[in-house]
């Protein structure tokens, strides 16, 4: 990944800093993406009297296939001290397709992370990802341009992520690793409005991994504190594997996912596979269901084709179904990835 690095009095300001740097990095997407009746919602438009005005919007079918794009643009700054102590924050442009229409989305700025490293500790704070977004094989392989099906699409409980395009939960995420093993936590608080009241809502979680020879395992606990609505609890717990045995990597997945809602309260799993086929050519599977009525059941199969120097095609098609679902739903891409 290349990096465009600018030094100046304003970046370098005293013999006392050892090493300060600001850095640009990300990758641009964009091909074509196709949903089995896709729907999403448009702006009714009343032109009595010749008149142009806005009646409301209204959910009505739209294309299936739309072109899909993404740019994403980390701008990165951190310095480090003369102790050996980096000091980091990072901000991120993106613009994505508006996947319900197919128009073109404005590129914004996402909230800011700021970032303390030493050794093997790291703390982060404002905009950041939780225990779960950091765990190990969560996300195993994901299938698709866009990354539209994974083995997590079971679970249905709200966890501390990273945003991309908002300004994100004002949290706290903590990681130290040691040797083979690496623990982590994170805290944020909500302020939640239900049923005429409004009350603080904790939420918080912990993890830990572990990695002998190829194989890594981890395992996550997070919990929301809905004492205050006079609600029990939601949590969930997370066991992930993954390994890695030549040319081929497969990931396993298990959720508790004990949401206290009943079309969405109970077991989720899923696995992921990659195989690589030589000739630049590397297969994705991945699967993920859950229990529960409502839990998403997805199953996908994909390709990506490195063409070198950072820029790939890739696509996949799967199927989107669950037990309350009317139909099932047929999901496809194909296009252009590259890295900056």
């Amino acid at each position: 990944m290349k990096k465009v690095l600018f030094a100046s009095t304003a970046l370098i300001a005293t013999a006392s800093v050892a090493a300060a740097e600001v850095s640009f990095s990300g990758y641009g997407r964009f091909g074509i993406g196709y949903v089995e009746d896709r729907s999403g919602a448009v702006t009714n438009i009343n032109t009595s009297a010749g008149v142009v005005t806005s009646t409301g919007t209204a959910v009505v079918d739209t294309d299936d296939a739309i072109l899909v794009s993404r740019f994403r643009l980390n701008i990165d700054g951190s310095t480090e001290t003369d102790g050996g102590v980096e000091f980091s924050a990072r901000v991120r442009l993106q613009a994505d397709e508006n996947s319900a229409n197919g128009e073109a989305n404005s590129a914004g700025l996402n909230g800011a992370r700021f970032s303390v490293i030493y050794g093997g500790l790291r703390v982060d704070a404002g905009n950041v990802a939780g225990s779960f977004d950091n765990l190990a094989n969560y996300y195993g392989n994901e299938v698709g341009l866009e990354l539209f099906a994974g083995q997590y699409s079971g679970v249905d409980y709200d966890f501390l992520a990273y945003s991309s395009t908002g300004s994100g939960s004002n949290a706290v995420f903590f990681q130290y690793a040691v040797g083979d093993f690496a623990f982590g936590a994170s805290y944020d608080q909500a302020t939640l409005g239900l049923n005429g009241s409004a009350a603080d809502a904790d939420r918080w979680d912990i993890s830990a991994t572990y990695t002998f020879n190829n194989i890594t395992a981890a395992i996550a606990y997070g919990q929301t504190d809905l004492g205050d609505f006079g609600l029990n609890d939601p949590s969930l717990t997370v066991l992930t594997l993954g390994a890695e045995f030549g040319d081929f990597s497969g990931t396993l997945f298990v959720a508790d996912d004990a949401t206290e809602i009943t079309a969405t309260d109970g077991t989720a799993w899923g696995l992921s596979a990659a195989y690589n086929l030589g000739a630049a050519t590397t297969l994705l599977f991945t699967y993920g269901d859950g229990n529960a009525d409502a839990d998403l059941q997805q199953v996908a199969i994909g390709a990506i084709y490195d063409l070198g120097g950072g820029a790939s095609l890739r696509g996949g098609i799967g199927v989107n179904d669950c037990d309350i679902c009317a139909d099932s739903t047929t999901q496809a891409d194909f296009g252009a990835y590259f890295n900056f």
